[in-house]
């Protein structure tokens, strides 16, 4: 171990490195990287850690090594999360071990065990080159194999890969992985992720082999609704290779060559729109496994690409996240599958039939008033799998690279003899949990929680059912914190966000889907439409790092998308005309419930507005984002254009589009409005509320903001008004309607069943109807800080903070929610019976929490049995009493809010 003479550079006001403290102990340590992830990049490592004491840490020391071990001198602070890890830059390919312990006031916790981090390695030191086949685009699924022997059994195998298209390894027969689609969908042309894994299980002494099925996926199959293909580029591309150490000392290398050999299966087509068709008549038996004879396989070729693109991930890829047995049902001449969920997934099969039948399977998200499954919001989406029986007697189907947005299916062509539901996700770690007095609310939190998942495989999208499955920028910025809350997707978001900023222009516009797939138009009718750069979506450059800053704590994030979102504000910047940006094509408060049919971006506020309103909102975070990882002087000129364009923002629109939700909305949260004007703001959107009996009246931009401006101008009578609503358009609305996942549309369905046709206004645009889209489901963020009561706080983020606000009303006596943070579990229970409210509190080690609580002028409140006059709380589990609580009043006739 390296001497180190810690003492010497030990603060004074620490307590020696010999004592101990017998209640101070580390429970784990991570990195930013998902637990297990293998081939990280190789700089830029954090550490956080969870921990447990009596008293406060005030310092912490990092041990670190391989081969040799260091030891940092102790660190005076109380911070936990995203520890830069010490010492030099990992090696290609090196495991590095780091242990943490900390100081309190009373002495030093034992070292805690070890976290490993194993890095990736150099691009240039790979064997392997790109190979392919002559597969055409939407042709059979192509099938590389190669043979190889080993020595001695293995000790250690590291699998690297990625794909110019969508891959699936096997080793020996077996699947080497349990991811799907990877390498997943990123910018191609500029980033494409390689992975590692460990499969010194799969194989053995002897005779292996390793095979990988290779489709066309993002990469060069169907996108979007203008039926492109090939977006980039037209040859599938895999690049693999195997490192084995054996017990005997040696070591195998296995790279993808022209050696290897390629041909054909079953698959014969595979679209991420259209479905599989599948030949199990054609299925070379055996052909990922040894001893297969391929003397009639073709050479695979070497395929040029830009290994360029090429670059560690930080992140997993899509994975299984629930398996259940859907019902069945006989409808005539077919089978009725219904998972009970709406999903991003596929059906597994057992099938009884005939050699030669065609089975199909379609799927559907809702049914008709017949019973029959509504396939027209599918658009140009076939959403069908077909598969050839090879035999006589049971079959099980499944399909490979594909995946559909469905809790329906009909199949037909055999008797089916049991149905697996697959659901599939990007969002594999749940982070929280909630529950109310309303068992509706809790359907909400479910289904926005499962509209997260389907519209979380490998990049936040709009609906994973029709021809779109866009990483729409406008919806994720709207969803960012709530998304945040629900799952643990902190590398998810660096990855997207990654990029984001590889998708900007080179004046800094951000484009409106990423990757960004979409032709701007002629540069003549760019005021007519354009998706670069818009209001609302473009700003998720500034609002997506701050919201997963503020939930996990880590500054990592505003490091990495600081240059991003200074280049965002300087396009704005650059466009603006007299101080405001101009009059042009905006999608504005999208979807405003009250805009004319088929004309969703023709909103009740003024777009222009909005779009300087988010302008201003934009510079603000990237002012505050200076402050924390960059310049001070960069600080201070984006406040004052921030300042600057909310008052001449304001000044211009500002009294007429605060008459509307949205506008009032963005006034209040955006900062827009004056000081002066605040609180008749709030008033007046109370009032408004009130008059509408809580129905809606916001868009995709209003909607995120309407409850906190409520909250925020003291309004919660009119605030769960609202969010309790049962008449559409609301959110329980969808609940009552059987919902299980959130809808695009406030009317998607109307009382009688029937179905929106979706239908546009412009000519030659494509119906807009979806059953699953998350954006609308932004309200848990706002569930979770005051029907719960829990929250992150921006002054200490991560929840080293905790904002305890509580708002109980007639129609909800009691809520809780829990919170996985990265300092340990944070955890909030409160019922209100008769005149008392009773909360029970957890704050994890190293957070402190502050009470905003619902007190009346006759309420005493008690901590722990004691009198509690204010102040922050700190770590532990905590009761609460809270006498004559403030009790919001939803209904319609309640009069005055209660303030």
């Amino acid at each position: 171990m390296m001497k180190v003479d810690l003492e010497e550079d030990m603060p004074p006001q620490l307590p020696a490195l010999t004592l101990h403290d017998a209640s101070a102990r580390v429970i784990d340590v991570r990195t930013q990287y998902p637990d297990g992830l293998l081939g990280v990049p190789r700089s830029g490592l954090r550490l956080s850690w969870r921990a447990a004491a009596d008293t406060a840490q005030v310092a912490y020391q990092i041990r670190w090594g391989s081969q040799v071990s260091a030891v940092t001198p102790p660190i005076a602070s109380d911070a936990s999360i995203g520890i830069m890890a010490p010492g030099p830059d990992l090696g290609p390919g090196e495991r590095r071990r780091y242990a943490v312990r900390f100081a309190t006031a009373q002495g030093w916790s034992r070292w805690s065990d070890d976290v490993v981090v194993e890095a990736a390695v150099d691009l240039s030191a790979l064997d392997a080159v790109p190979i392919g086949g002559s597969e055409p685009t939407e042709g059979p699924v192509m099938l590389l194999r190669r043979s190889f022997t080993l020595p001695a059994a293995p000790l250690s195998a590291r699998l690297r890969a990625t794909f110019w298209g969508v891959g699936e390894l096997r080793i020996n027969g077996r699947r080497a992985t349990d991811e799907h689609l990877a390498p997943g969908w990123t910018n191609y042309r500029k980033r494409l992720v390689l992975g590692t894994w460990d499969v010194t299980d799969l194989l053995e002494s002897g005779e292996n082999a390793i095979a990988v099925l290779l489709g066309d996926g993002w990469y060069r199959g169907r996108l979007g609704w203008e039926n492109g293909t090939e977006q980039y580029g037209a040859e599938l591309a895999a690049l693999v290779q195997l490192e084995v150490e054996c017990l005997d000392g040696t070591r195998v290398r296995v790279a993808t060559s022209t050696e290897w050999v390629t041909s054909t299966g079953a698959i014969r087509s595979a679209s991420l729109y259209d479905g599989v068709e599948v030949d199990l008549q054609q299925d070379p038996t055996g052909w990922d496994a040894p001893g297969f004879d391929d003397s009639t396989w073709t050479a695979a070729e070497e395929v040029a690409v830009n290994m360029g693109a090429v670059e560690p991930r930080i992140t997993t890829g899509v994975r299984t996240v629930g398996e259940w047995a859907a019902t069945r049902k006989a409808r005539g001449a077919h089978t009725l599958i219904d998972t009970g969920q709406n999903i991003a997934g596929w059906l597994r099969l057992v099938v009884e039939g005939k050699a030669g039948a065609r089975v199909t399977v379609r799927h559907a998200e809702v049914l008709e008033s017949d019973g029959s499954i509504h396939t027209a919001s599918l658009r140009t989406a076939r959403a069908t799998d077909s598969y050839i029986l090879a035999h006589d007697g049971f079959t099980t189907l499944e399909p490979t690279f594909t995946f559909h947005g469905f809790q329906f299916a009909e199949v037909t062509g055999a008797a089916v003899v049991s149905a697996t539901a697959v659901a599939v996700s990007s969002a594999d770690l749940p982070r929280s949990t909630f529950s109310a007095a309303d068992p509706r609310l809790e359907q909400l939190h479910s289904n926005v929680a499962w509209s997260q998942r389907d519209n979380f495989v490998s990049l936040p999208t709009d609906c994973p059912q029709r021809d779109e499955r866009l990483g729409w920028t406008g919806d994720a910025q709207a969803f960012a914190a709530t998304a945040s809350t629900l799952f643990d997707v902190e590398s998810f978001w660096m990855s997207w966000l990654r990029d984001v900023e590889l998708d900007q222009d080179a004046d800094g516009s951000v484009a409106s889907v990423v990757p960004n797939i979409l032709n701007e138009p002629d540069p003549s009718t760019v005021g007519e439409w354009t998706t670069m750069g818009r209001a609302g979506w473009g700003d998720v450059a500034t609002i997506a790092p701050w919201a997963v800053y503020e939930s996990y704590g880590s500054d990592e994030v505003l490091i990495r998308q600081l240059d991003s979102m200074r280049r965002w504000v300087q396009s704005l910047e650059q466009r603006s005309v007299g101080g405001l940006l101009p009059t042009e094509f905006q999608f504005g408060d999208w979807l405003d419930p009250d805009a004319p049919a088929g004309e969703p971006w023709k909103a009740k506020v003024s777009a222009d507005y909005v779009a300087n309103a988010f302008f201003a909102h934009s510079a603000r975070l990237l002012a505050d984002a200076e402050r924390l990882v960059g310049d001070s002087g960069n600080a201070e000129r984006a406040a004052q254009i921030s300042e600057r364009v909310a008052r001449a923002t304001w000044n211009r629109w500002g009294s007429q589009a605060a008459e509307t939700g949205t506008g009032a909305a963005i006034a209040l949260e955006f900062q827009i409005a004056p000081e002066s004007a605040r609180t008749r703001i709030g008033d007046r959107l109370a009032r408004n509320v009130r008059r509408e009996r809580g129905r809606i009246t916001t868009g995709f931009l209003g909607t995120p903001l309407i409850l906190h401006a409520l909250a925020h101008s003291n309004h919660f009578d009119e605030a769960y008004l609202m969010l309790l609503r049962l008449e559409p358009p609301s959110w329980l609305y969808q609940v009552t309607m059987g919902a299980t996942s959130v809808w695009e549309r406030w009317d998607a369905l109307a009382p009688d069943g029937s179905i929106n046709s979706g239908a546009l206004a412009t000519e030659g645009s494509p119906s807009m109807l979806s059953f699953n889209h998350y954006a609308y489901g932004a309200v848990v963020d706002w569930m979770y800080r005051y029907v719960a009561g829990i929250a992150p706080t921006r002054d200490r983020p991560g929840y080293r903070r905790i904002l305890v606000a509580p708002r109980p009303s007639t129609e909800i006596p009691w809520a809780a929610a829990s919170i996985s943070t990265r300092l340990g579990p944070a955890s909030i229970d409160w019922r209100v019976t008769g005149s008392h409210m009773d909360i029970s509190l957890l704050v994890p080690f190293g957070a402190d929490a502050t009470m905003d609580l619902p007190v009346t002028g006759r309420s005493i409140v008690e901590l722990d049995g004691r009198p509690f006059s204010g102040g922050s709380v700190g770590p532990g589990q905590h009761r609460i009493a809270v006498s004559w609580p403030r009790i919001a009043d939803p209904s319609v006739s309640a009069g005055a809010s209660s303030r």
